[in-house]
């Protein structure tokens, strides 16, 4: 299936807009695994056990793997996430951009290596440094364009000759020309709900992964209220909030419980039926 397709069909079957994010820290693993990098797989597969029905994706954060020599172990995550939860789709996030043979490579480590549905690309060396991954039939490719972060007003927010901002560019041509594949989806940070709501204006159908809920201070309700439309998915990543909402032995349980209460609030703000 297409990740269009799974994304969608995993939100109508949960009844979720959460994507809960695997940002594994040793430093914050409970009890005798603090500290201890062997015990990743182990950590992230306990939370994907305890949220796989409350989510619409999951996304696990290829540096949280990587700065541990733990590649082999993401590998075997996704591939546990394929076998328990078959139906949710997973985003890498990557953040990559580069142009040529580098970004084949990279899209063969994202699509053929991890096997993932979706994966999160820079935009700023243009098209070329897309087309790559959209050899991969059905793939989604997901492209920064209004980040979280308070500096990505440096260059985000940049106005371009005519007024129209630099994030406001990447959208369009996101949404237009493209978007030759119907692959493309675009990251919009939670704490910009107004950033937001110009994105989905000019993005109407794209699904849009939203960071920034929780631990990021962004507000789910808002989040909602300014992505959401019926033909529009949106993704709401939560992370840290999630995955560390208890430091002890139920932090499994607790993270259950962190996600079921984002999960309540984003559906909650999710205007009709």
């Amino acid at each position: 299936m297409k990740f269009t397709d799974t994304l969608a069909a995993a939100t109508a079957r949960h009844r979720s807009m959460l994507c809960v994010g695997l940002d594994p820290e040793p430093a914050r693993f409970p009890g005798a695994w603090k500290n201890d990098p062997a015990r990743i797989l182990d950590f992230c597969s306990r939370i994907v056990d305890a949220t796989k029905d409350l989510v619409c994706a999951f996304k696990p954060q290829i540096a949280h793997f990587a700065a541990w020599r733990a590649e082999g172990q993401l590998e075997e995550l996704l591939a546990y996430i394929r076998r328990v939860a078959p139906g949710v789709p997973v985003i890498l996030d990557a953040k990559r951009g580069d142009i040529g043979s580098t970004a084949e490579q990279y899209a063969r480590e994202a699509f053929e290596r991890y096997q993932a549905d979706a994966v999160t690309l820079s935009p700023f060396l243009g098209f070329d440094s897309i087309e790559p991954y959209m050899r991969f039939d059905g793939r989604g490719l997901i492209l920064l364009c209004r980040t979280s972060n308070p500096g990505g007003a440096d260059l985000q927010g940049l106005a371009l000759e005519g007024g129209e901002r630099l994030f406001e560019r990447i959208a369009r041509l996101a949404a237009g020309e493209w978007n030759r594949n119907g692959q493309l989806g675009l990251v919009v940070g939670a704490t910009f709900p107004a950033e937001i709501a110009r994105v989905r204006e000019l993005a109407p159908t794209l699904p849009l992964l939203i960071p920034g809920v929780g631990a990021q201070g962004g507000d789910a309700e808002a989040t909602v209220r300014a992505g959401w439309r019926r033909g529009g998915p949106i993704v709401v990543n939560s992370s840290r909030a999630v995955l560390y909402a208890s430091a002890g032995d139920d932090f499994a349980e607790a993270a259950r419980r962190a996600a079921e209460a984002t999960r309540t609030q984003l559906e909650h703000a999710r205007p009709g039926p």
